[in-house]
């Protein structure tokens, strides 16, 4: 029986509990692996090969393809596993959270 979660109506905000964790599990262990350096050149090198590396669904994949942080969210991402993906493409945390709510970084 699953549990009640009278926190997840909190408009605009994306929770992440345990379930989240559960489906974004491999696409957060993938943000990790590129804090090594060589991880990071292979998967600016050929992101898709890379990416096909991690049993991560595919609208997981299409979503750090595309850079569509808020999609990853919603598939388990946790934003701060997903800034690895941001740093390794040379963006700061603020032009993420700018690129996630259509504002630019100032």
């Amino acid at each position: 029986m699953p549990l009640e979660k009278p926190y997840l109506d909190i408009p605009g905000t994306i929770l992440f509990d345990a379930e989240q964790s559960r489906k974004g599990y491999h696409l957060n262990q993938f943000c990790m692996s590129l804090m090594k350096a060589e991880n990071r050149e292979r998967f600016k090198a050929d992101q898709r090969a890379y990416l096909d590396e991690w049993p991560m669904t595919e609208d997981q994949k299409q979503a750090v393809i595309d850079m569509d942080l808020n999609r990853a969210m919603l598939l388990g991402g946790n934003i701060y596993f997903l800034a690895k993906i941001g740093a390794t493409h040379g963006k700061s945390f603020q032009q993420m959270a700018g690129s996630m709510t259509g504002m630019t970084e100032d």
